[in-house]
């Protein structure tokens, strides 16, 4: 059980204090081999330093983490309903290819058979993992991956998203039958990065969403003809909506677009109040905390807070108000992987945290807070220095779980202090 030291004044009643913290980091893409320097970070604009302030307070939530499992390469997690009582399972991926059914009571994994195959490599791999709006009744599951193509192809890679019956979850063989595709990335492409293939439905279950990585190209994310560096709005048997921002008959792959210019989405969460967020991986510098509006440019890569990894500058947001900008911008980066918002259901184990985004952080090993403004801004909290890099964060019933990052990756519960 690992202590998390929060740092704050022991005085229960003591006014908020501030606390800077730019945390240096790698750069957002978690390419290992390419470094930020502080030579680096002091040629960016001392502006983007103010979006970097995490606000300490006497309400800022300790904890302690408990080990309840451990993978290899996990990637995501979803929780399975819970009935009559039962200690809460949960979904993991991890990008290897395995799917494991996972009862947080005893850390008891199983494993998950019918599992396509997947290229794994890079950032590819086994991707995300989320229930059907009707789940309850037809055990239906949504799952993104990484393909490769077919005959000379066979070097180029695309993510994939299919849509599943999972049988036997009370047994020791559960599989996934009924396989049937629902979208895939057009065109596959070479490299082995920025698939982003998040998956996400609606408040009200109608709609799919999945976020397509411009696959390390930069063009493509500006580019009509594919639906690479574009969020995707599906319903939910991979049809398009007739309401679709770029529904017409001139172009079938448009019609999938919800918003274009993204570089590497790996995180997106509708609010208590409907809005859908996402954050995004910068390059060299620049990560981004958006709020994603229907037919809207977010620039890339074209505009960008941070620069290339050459060191060459990329033109600012600011200079083309014609893109929407983000709402926090990071610089250091935070690499953020994953993110969820806090509702307390059964149990209330962070009340301060209630209706806030948690994100979990790679480069940055943290767990990031922040607020979502009435106005349709954000900001910073607070943070956590979690010592380990995290892929994923989960709330489920007023519960947080994380995934660390790599090989003997633990899953964590939060336990309130």
């Amino acid at each position: 059980m690992t202590i998390i030291s929060t740092q704050h004044l022991s005085a229960p009643l003591m006014l908020p204090i501030i606390i800077t913290a730019l945390l240096f980091s790698a750069p957002a893409c978690s390419n290992q081999t390419a470094i930020n320097t502080h030579e680096d970070l002091t040629d960016y604009k001392e502006g983007q330093a103010s979006a970097n302030e995490s606000l300490a307070s006497a309400e800022k939530p300790e904890f302690v983490t408990k080990k309840i499992a451990t993978f290899d390469e996990p990637w995501a997690m979803t929780a399975l309903p819970t009935v009559n009582n039962k200690s809460l399972k949960l979904l993991v991926t991890q990008k290897t290819g395995e799917l494991f059914i996972v009862d947080t009571a005893t850390g008891a994994k199983t494993t998950i058979n019918g599992i396509p195959k997947v290229a794994y490599g890079g950032q590819g791999g086994l991707g995300d993992i989320i229930l059907a709006p009707d789940f309850v009744t037809s055990n239906q599951v949504y799952i993104s991956y990484v393909e490769a193509g077919d005959g000379t192809d066979s070097n180029n890679f695309g993510a994939k998203v299919i849509k599943a019956t999972l049988i036997g979850m009370d047994t020791a063989t559960p599989s996934l039958q009924d396989t049937m595709p629902i979208w895939e990335q057009t065109p596959k492409v070479k490299g082995q990065g920025h698939y982003s293939h998040r998956l996400l439905f609606s408040p009200d279950g109608k709609y799919l969403y999945i976020s397509s990585g411009e696959r390390q190209e930069k063009t493509p994310a500006q580019d009509m003809s594919v639906n690479l560096g574009k969020i995707i709005r599906l319903n939910p048997d991979g049809s398009v909506p007739a309401d679709n921002p770029f529904a017409d008959n001139s172009n079938d792959i448009a019609a999938q677009f919800w918003t274009i210019g993204h570089r590497n989405v790996l995180g997106m969460v509708f609010d208590e109040k409907g809005r859908l967020w996402a954050h995004e991986m910068g390059p060299r510098g620049g990560d981004e905390f958006n709020l994603i509006e229907k037919g809207n440019n977010y620039g890339w890569p074209i505009v960008s807070n941070g620069r290339n990894y050459t060191g060459t500058d990329i033109p600012d947001h600011d200079t083309h108000p014609d893109f929407s900008a983000p709402k926090i911008s990071w610089t250091p980066v935070i690499s953020p992987s994953s993110m969820s918002i806090y509702n307390a259901g059964k149990y209330n184990d962070f009340p301060a945290w209630q209706g806030k985004v948690l994100i979990s952080g790679l480069s940055s090993k943290a767990l990031i807070v922040v607020d979502l403004n009435e106005n349709n801004n954000a900001t910073e909290r607070y943070r956590y220095d979690m010592g380990e890099r995290i892929r994923s964060v989960l709330n489920v019933d007023g519960q947080v779980w994380l995934l660390e990052d790599g090989n003997n990756s633990g899953l964590l519960q939060l336990l309130p202090q």
